[in-house]
């Protein structure tokens, strides 16, 4: 005896299914970041501390041909990809980046992005011990700095 042929399904269920994943993931994690960086760009820049942001790290983001705003973006991103890119876009909206900066910082947002979240996510689930995460970090950092010195060459 055979078993009962497993029924497929349609290219149209799969795509919906996947759809309404995605529209989850959008509502519930990727928008929510996204506007808080837009709220903390607008409280930075109306409270000055942009500026001072700008001025304090402004040596050390030339050496990558960014401004020091630049560096907001890279706060940003180790904590969270998508508010990096939301600071990102605020920072470009306010005037302070261009596009050139964020082609530098694009590659850096995604090599060191989410490092928190994956911290507990990732090294936490599979049990790494705490000494380690400084190295690994440190890892991501690290790239992130080559390639935005890489961006600055090709861009």
């Amino acid at each position: 005896m055979s078993a009962a042929p497993e029924s497929k399904k349609m290219i149209t269920d799969v795509f919906v299914e996947g759809a309404r994943k995605g529209w989850g993931i959008g509502i519930g994690s990727i928008i929510p970041n996204i506007m808080m960086a837009f709220v903390i760009i607008k409280i930075l820049s109306l409270t000055g501390f942009l500026k001072v942001l700008a001025t304090v790290f402004g040596p050390v983001m030339a050496l990558f041909g960014v401004p020091g705003e630049g560096a907001a973006v890279l706060m940003a991103a180790v904590m969270s990809m998508g508010g990096a890119v939301g600071v990102a876009v605020g920072l470009l909206n306010e005037g302070a980046l261009h596009a050139r900066d964020i082609a530098i910082l694009a590659p850096a947002i995604y090599l060191m992005g989410s490092t928190i979240q994956y911290a507990g996510r990732i090294l936490g689930v599979i049990g790494t011990e705490g000494r380690r995460y400084p190295i690994l970090f440190g890892i991501c950092i690290l790239n992130s700095l080559m390639a935005m010195f890489v961006m600055n060459l090709l861009v």
